[in-house]
């Protein structure tokens, strides 16, 4: 949560309990280190965009027009920078809600010195519907986002099929939407919620999952749930015409 430009409130108001919507994350104030800490201080105003109600002009914030990649929810952003310095072509924003990861972004950002990534640290699927316009991605990816194992949970699953078809209006006319997990009960509700998308094909072929792309590197979740035993499912999908 911004406090101001270039700053990060330690706490969040929490509105009545009437008034709070179900989310598909947890906030959790973890530790931070001072470094990650000074991150957010020195380098939010250069790489952060402050979350408000209106259209984001992209091309302004980035000084240029280029392609966009969307990463939601991407965790110590390993990753994002990760395409960011191998993808110089395009822009690369990032949504995230968790203070130490955004700040552990921050900090590799700034050292790497990279233009085309920056981050909204803000719920999103009030920053697709408030800020992002339709067909303005290049691509969207959502890499191992939480399963919400519980049944009770399941209503917090980020990949739904409403949100598969936001995230499909939000794409250019054959861009891509690439998801990951290593929950296999997430990943057949993932993949009947694109096959279920008239507005996106599904790269590997309808009930087909998609190999593991070269781009994407392993991550710490991943390398947690290989070593819990779990299989990884990558789903690919192209938004229609």
């Amino acid at each position: 949560m911004t406090d101001g430009p270039g700053r990060f409130a330690s706490n969040e108001a929490s509105p009545p309990p009437t008034a709070r919507p179900i989310r598909s994350f947890v906030r959790r104030f973890g530790r931070i280190t001072r470094a990650q800490q000074q991150a957010l201080d020195d380098d939010w105003t250069r790489f952060g965009i402050d979350f408000v109600p209106v259209r984001a002009d992209l091309d302004a914030i980035f000084g240029r027009r280029a392609p966009r990649v969307l990463e939601i929810g991407f965790g110590n952003g390993e990753q994002l920078l990760a395409s960011a310095l191998a993808d110089p072509a395009r822009d690369h924003l990032g949504i995230e809600v968790h203070r130490p990861g955004i700040g552990h972004l921050l900090l590799g950002a700034a050292r790497a010195g990279v233009s085309n990534l920056r981050v909204i640290a803000h719920d999103a699927v009030e920053v697709l519907d408030a800020m992002i316009a339709d067909g303005s991605l290049d691509e969207v990816r959502i890499l191992f986002p939480d399963p919400w194992p519980k049944a009770r949970h399941h209503k917090r699953r980020l990949v739904q099929p409403a949100f598969v078809a936001t995230l499909a209006a939000k794409l250019a006319p054959g861009g891509r939407l690439h998801l990951a997990t290593d929950w296999a009960p997430y990943a057949v509700e993932m993949l009947a919620a694109i096959d279920g998308c008239a507005a996106l094909e599904n790269e590997a072929g309808p009930g087909c999952y998609a190999p593991r792309p070269a781009w994407r590197i392993l991550s710490r979740f991943e390398r947690r749930g290989l070593g819990l035993g779990h299989a990884v499912f990558d789903l690919a999908a192209r938004k229609r015409g």
